[in-house]
């Protein structure tokens, strides 16, 4: 998370968990098998109980996707370096998204918790913020009893939306005011996104097939089945969308400055891929562990190394204490 290098003032510069080739594997990996669970009844044949066996999907996927998220976080350990401390971070991070979630109990689309994912992404990576988004929208349906088949789905669209404010360009030369900006523009987007994504979960189950022009069709081809979904989503979801994405902008606009700063600067201080280094041009002299020649009256009798010879003076001076 944290480089932990010093530059020229000698300050730590907080830096992502970098991405290494095993997390990206695992990351293409996770992802893939999300994109095949959210699509997979696009390419399927007309076959009758189709929005059955979607709603039978969700517990293979939750089954599935935990030890994938361990899968993330062991290759991420393991490509950066990171330690106890980024593991705890993650916890902290995610015990206060799943404590947001429930101040705006979804009402009208308003979720605080989003704008916080966003600036956590940019701060932490690609990496951690997969993780982190998964984990958070897990600990925030147990925490307000929002689980069940739909919950695989979040934890996946949650992750990629953090993932994604990690993959933002522009890491080092863009700060401010210009990266407020493209971070309440990628939130605005990401969380329509969000919502498109949950709505392809949802519209399999949520009208019988072929009732309505917007409903789903089985066996269609795909791309009336998306023009399909595309009114379905302006019909049903768009002014929760809409207030997802104002919210987010809303906070990060306004206080983002402040939550950027404190994560940075928790990242700096932990410092989780910091190197040990000792600091200085003087090297200890191998003589400077001998022994220290003596200073004083006898010190032209007493040799520098090996067993001291006691001077007349000492043996006098042992004899009167005896």
């Amino acid at each position: 998370m944290a480089d932990g290098r010093a530059g020229g003032g000698g300050a730590v510069t907080a830096r992502p968990v970098r991405l290494g080739p095993r997390s990206v594997a695992a990351l293409v990996l996770v992802s893939a098998v999300g994109v095949a669970a959210f699509g997979w009844p696009l390419l399927a044949d007309g076959a009758s109980g189709l929005a059955e066996a979607h709603a039978g999907v969700a517990p293979w996927l939750f089954a599935a996707l935990l030890p994938l998220l361990v899968g993330v976080v062991v290759a991420t350990i393991s490509d950066s370096g990171v330690d106890a401390k980024a593991v705890a971070m993650l916890g902290v991070l995610a015990a206060v998204g799943a404590a947001l979630r429930p101040l705006g109990a979804g009402t009208a689309g308003l979720e605080p918790m989003f704008f916080l994912m966003v600036l956590s992404g940019r701060v932490l990576g690609p990496g951690f913020g997969f993780v982190l988004g998964a984990v958070t929208m897990f600990a925030s349906a147990l925490l307000t009893g929002g689980v069940g088949p739909w919950m695989p789905y979040q934890m996946l669209s949650m992750a990629w939306f953090t993932m994604g404010a990690g993959l933002l360009p522009a890491r080092e030369g863009l700060r401010g005011r210009g990266e407020l900006l493209v971070l309440a523009a990628y939130g605005a987007v990401a969380a329509f996104a969000y919502g498109t994504a949950m709505n392809l979960q949802g519209w399999v189950l949520a009208l019988p097939e072929g009732s309505s022009g917007i409903a789903f069709h089985a066996g269609e081809p795909v791309h009336e089945n998306l023009v399909r979904f595309a009114a379905y989503c302006l019909a049903t979801s768009m002014g929760w969308d809409l207030g997802r994405a104002a919210l987010t902008v809303v906070l990060t606009l306004t206080i983002g400055s402040t939550v950027l700063k404190a994560l940075r600067r928790a990242t700096r201080r932990a410092a989780f891929e910091a190197q040990v280094t000792f600091e200085g041009t003087e090297k200890p002299h191998p003589g400077h562990f001998g022994v220290r020649r003596p200073t004083g009256p006898t010190s032209h009798t007493t040799p520098v190394s090996g067993p001291a010879t006691p001077s007349r003076e000492g043996r006098s001076a042992r004899g009167d204490l005896r």
